[in-house]
């Protein structure tokens, strides 16, 4: 991504919010251990309009005259000389904005934009974070609360960079499918010599080092890598249990390029699988591809949820688990599509109906705890202008 992607975006953003100011923060660093931080990982909407992707920096964008500035953080020489950073000259070429400035210089220009601008946009919290069971970062409240001292109004426009977001321009597209394919080959490797593999640990530390020697950043999310009962924990993470054979394994994995991520989740067999294993996957595999074939521009969100339900109760009742309509919840208890970008939950900013370059998962699954199977098959879907295209699509679904 050039300094252009980035300053396109903001351009972008501001005519969509009639030229508004807009004041951003990045995310801080968050303690790991005792004198120790995390890595760190930017927050995702201010990546988009900066490319910074170091601690505690702040874009301030006026919509209404174009003019930006970048505000660096306080870093003392002792903490740069441990942890580097960026310079001002490299925060120019990377994000396309002419001026940085000091803390200290913040505050007199806040001062002055306040004295044109009544009303300030920055990104607020998560929605939903309610039900979240963890911290979020400090970063985003202290600069809201830093911005009501100085301004007469506060706006969250986090709706508004969502939707902008959901529609991938082509770089994006082309970082998600190579993202896809270092993972695809992982998984591909694993696949062909699954047998060989004694713990959860093993498989994890081999799609790790097979997606770090092809490119890719990392994980873009924490790996599952869940044998038996250890699939019907959806977010299971601790991959450290043994497999044995004739138990299902089950792999969900995304690889992150150029901070863009993929998702993907195969289930696969040690051995020789069951006859009720086989019963279960063919069921989920099945419903996949139907769900997937649903896709196309214009397909109301609301109706897609509907078709979704019908396949999944059918797959249900042809393996002899639905009872009741509440039994569909019980064995698939969870959403069966997400955005996909720079977040691998991206938000796709509440839509109506699909529209085309969105980029969303296709992940159902059926979990029966009182039998320890867990069966998930997911792939990664480009809306396009007639239909869809299956990212992963290369990557077998079978056993």
């Amino acid at each position: 991504m050039t300094s252009d992607f980035f300053a396109g975006n903001r351009s972008r953003l501001a005519s969509q919010l009639d030229g508004m100011l807009l004041i951003i923060s990045a995310y801080g660093l968050i303690q790991r251990t005792n004198d120790a931080a995390h890595s760190f990982t930017q927050e995702s909407n201010f990546w988009y309009l900066t490319g910074i992707n170091e601690a505690s920096w702040k874009l301030i964008y006026d919509g209404s005259s174009g003019e930006s500035w970048l505000v660096a953080p306080d870093v003392s020489e002792t903490h740069r000389i441990f942890e580097g950073g960026i310079s001002a000259n490299e925060a120019k070429q990377i994000s396309g904005v002419k001026r940085v400035i000091s803390s200290d210089e913040c505050i007199p220009l806040m001062h002055q934009l306040a004295k044109k601008h009544t009303l300030v946009g920055t990104v607020g919290p998560p929605s939903h974070a309610e039900y979240f069971n963890f911290a979020l970062n400090p970063s985003i409240l202290q600069n809201r609360q830093f911005l009501e001292r100085h301004f007469k109004s506060v706006q969250d426009i986090r709706s508004d960079i969502s939707s902008l977001r959901a529609i991938k321009q082509p770089s994006e597209i082309m970082a998600i499918q190579k993202a896809v394919d270092i993972t695809a080959r992982a998984f591909e490797y694993v696949h062909s010599s699954i047998d060989a593999y004694a713990e959860e640990s093993a498989i994890e530390a081999e799609l790790t080092y097979h997606m770090r020697k092809s490119g890719a950043a990392g994980h873009a999310y924490d790996p599952i890598i869940a044998a038996a009962e250890h699939a019907c924990t959806l977010h299971y993470s601790q991959n450290s249990g043994k497999i044995s054979r004739k138990q299902l394994i089950l792999m969900d994995v995304g690889a992150e390029y150029q901070h863009y991520a993929a998702d993907i989740t195969r289930t696969y067999a040690k051995g020789d699988p069951t006859k009720r294993q086989r019963e279960v996957h063919g069921a989920v595999e099945t419903a996949h591809h139907q769900i997937i074939k649903l896709l196309e521009p214009k397909l109301s969100v609301q109706e897609y949820q509907k078709a979704v339900d019908s396949i999944m109760s059918e797959a249900l009742k042809s393996i002899g688990l639905l009872a009741d309509d509440t039994s569909l919840r019980k064995y698939f208890p969870h959403a069966v599509s997400h955005g996909l970008g720079i977040d691998v939950h991206d938000s796709l900013g509440a839509p109506r109906y699909f529209e085309e370059n969105m980029v969303l998962t296709v992940e159902p699954g059926i979990y029966i705890p009182e039998e320890g199977i867990g069966v998930r098959i997911e792939d990664d879907i480009l809306i396009t202008k007639s239909g869809h295209r299956n990212l992963s699509a290369n990557l077998s679904t079978g056993f």
